[in-house]
């Protein structure tokens, strides 16, 4: 690299992902600097792309990172701080905020990570949400109890995945819950359980208009994964199929009403079983986890880590257009597995075009011209991981994806 780059671009990641996106940084001439947790440093990062790595113990000591940051900053101008992780948007927004840096700021960061503000804005946008209620006045949380029939969820309102929800069945249960919660009350949001099916839509922004989305169906509820055991399913939805077409517009609406004017997103919406009707679940301002961005890149030749590094080296005005190269149909399979390295040479089909490469886990990302192809594909392997390779463990602490 020339000794002027393109742009300084600080990237945030209290977990490990993001290769794909300082490569397409390194490729545009930029000069990337990456911050990551200590429990992460030793992981397979592509160095070859980084051109200063820092760790630090903890994300949530946030004086220290921006002490951090402004130590870094007296030798060379940032010009772009970007949050690669969920756990990661508000302390990107912080940081903006006080180096005064284009892009989200805090007060819309807090549609992305607070399950609360994300609920309260659907709301107001009149698109569907499932019955909730901050838990801050115990009369208020009563009443939703007498009125909202069982079963309940309990959420933190800036966890990411499934971490920390609980579900309820009775009023007792429910109190009982939040009085465990003591002081932490007010961090969490009850709401309506809707049984369904829960579908992600994963696009890319550019000023504030959607310039690339793919929708997927999960196979089984997140939450159910989490806790109750089971392998992680999720493929592409058929994009001719009303759901997809219904839940584009629904994605649409969110992200221009919550104010996201560029970069990649993640949002979650059930289709109620009962009434066929979408909710709004939540919406992060970042790459899906779990593999989907392989998924996606499977299926349409898109990739998610690597256009969103573009828009974000471009920034407001430039007159983008994804490269899709095609529209085929990709799926992902994942399991906790009981060997360390588990051995899946017996797994052969063509269609394969991935592999999980993580300690305990088995998994593949699949594609084929054929909708129908895919699903006997993750039909299949969820048998034969089920029976020769799947483990389960307690439900986690924090998320990883």
């Amino acid at each position: 690299m020339n000794s002027s780059p393109r742009l300084n671009v600080l990237c945030l990641a209290s977990f490990f992902k993001g290769n794909r996106f300082f490569q397409r940084l390194h490729e545009e001439g930029c000069h990337v600097t990456l911050i990551t947790s200590d429990r992460f440093k030793d992981e397979d990062w592509a160095r070859q792309y980084i051109h200063e790595f820092h760790s630090v113990a903890s994300f949530e000591d946030r004086t220290a990172l921006l002490h951090g940051v402004a130590w870094l900053f007296r030798n060379r101008r940032i010009d772009r701080i970007i949050a690669l992780d969920d756990f990661d948007v508000e302390v990107g927004a912080s940081l903006r905020e006080h180096f005064r840096l284009p892009g989200m700021g805090d007060s819309a960061a807090r549609f992305f990570r607070d399950k609360l503000a994300m609920r309260v804005k659907a709301r107001e946008l009149g698109i569907n949400v499932p019955r909730f209620t901050p838990v801050f006045h115990h009369p208020d949380v009563a009443k939703f109890l007498s009125e909202v029939p069982a079963p309940w969820l309990i959420k933190p309102r800036s966890e990411a995945s499934a971490v920390g929800i609980k579900k309820l069945h009775s009023a007792d249960e429910a109190w009982a819950a939040i009085h465990e919660l003591g002081d932490r009350q007010s961090f969490h949001v009850l709401e309506q359980m809707i049984p369904g099916d829960l579908y992600h839509v994963d696009s890319l922004t550019q000023d504030g208009k959607i310039a690339f989305v793919e929708v997927g169906r999960y196979g089984r509820p997140l939450l159910e994964v989490a806790h109750e055991g089971g392998i992680y399913v999720t493929r592409t939805q058929p994009r001719d199929s009303k759901e997809a077409r219904e839940l584009i517009k629904l994605n649409a609406a969110v992200l221009e009403g919550f104010g996201l004017r560029r970069g990649a997103s993640h949002t979650e919406f059930i289709i109620g079983r009962d009434d066929g009707k979408p909710y709004f679940i939540e919406t992060s301002a970042r790459v899906g986890g779990a593999n989907i961005s392989d998924m996606v890149e499977a299926a349409t030749g898109v990739n998610l880590w690597s256009e969103w590094a573009k828009l974000e080296i471009e920034g407001e005005g430039y007159a983008y257009k994804a490269p899709r190269a095609r529209e085929e149909f990709g799926g992902v399979v994942i399991s906790l597995a009981r060997d360390e390295f588990p051995d899946t040479s017996s797994f052969t089909d063509s269609e394969i075009v991935d592999r999980l490469r993580k300690k305990n886990h088995i998994g593949f990302v699949v594609r084929s011209p054929k909708q129908a192809r895919v699903e006997e594909l993750l039909k299949t392997y969820l048998e034969r991981i089920a029976r020769d390779f799947h483990a389960s463990l307690p439900a986690p602490v924090k998320s990883t994806s």
